[in-house]
């Protein structure tokens, strides 16, 4: 199946809708969004790397920074923050060189390493637009971490790739029924940018029918 352009959504919303997916719905269903300090700490940190006009080469490496990419069959796009070009042998011509590549997806992240697969999901669907636009098998990406300063390796394993296709699935699923879960309290609630619109605490008492009654009772 080839998803049509008009169905395409957003790679940095599977972060989203893996940390809540209530939350991916507010945002991507029905366009809800508040910044608040972690997201604007994490727009500051794009910064550098969203300036596509920046393309350096070190050594063997060619970096280019800001690279939209997409996939048909997963029906994704979005932009890479950073994508390493390798010089191998073994790996793919570019456009008006002479010289093969391996490509390799570098994602700039505020904080430090997630104990779920957020990240390393986002990552892989980078990668796997690659993958398709440029006829190629990545293995592998990296993460780079703002708090601990530190650049993670991210293998690309099949069990990996098969927690990406459910997850994207699902979220077309979501998407194709403009469905919004209902809310499921948790810690994460207090750092959400969006729990004045999610009411957390009142929806998970009451029915949002029944919250709007309500209001309109007052």
């Amino acid at each position: 199946m080839a998803y049509s352009e008009a169905d395409f959504l957003l790679i940095s919303g599977i972060q989203h809708f893996r940390f809540c997916q209530r939350q991916w719905s507010l945002i991507h269903v029905e366009q809800a969004w508040q910044d608040n300090l972690l997201t604007f700490d994490g727009q500051l940190l794009h910064t550098k790397a969203d300036q596509p006009e920046i393309r350096e080469k070190r050594k063997d490496k060619l970096l280019v920074r800001a690279l939209p990419i997409h996939s048909r069959e997963l029906g994704l796009t979005g932009i890479c923050d950073v994508v390493e070009f390798i010089e191998t042998p073994s790996g793919i011509k570019l456009f008006g060189s002479s010289k093969y590549y391996q490509p390799r997806p570098i994602e700039y992240k505020h904080g430090h390493k997630k104990y779920d697969l957020s990240d390393s999901l986002q990552l892989l669907a980078e990668a796997v637009c690659l993958e398709e636009m440029l006829g190629c098998h990545i293995e592998s990406g990296a993460i780079f971490y703002q708090q601990t300063r530190h650049r993670e390796i991210v293998s690309f394993t099949a069990d990996l790739r098969h927690q990406l296709k459910k997850t994207v699935m699902k979220m077309h699923q979501y998407w194709t029924k403009r469905f919004t879960p209902k809310v499921k309290t948790g810690a994460w609630c207090r750092s959400c940018s969006l729990k004045d619109f999610c009411l957390p605490e009142l929806l998970s008492k009451q029915s949002v029918k029944q919250y709007l009654q309500r209001r309109l009772d007052e």
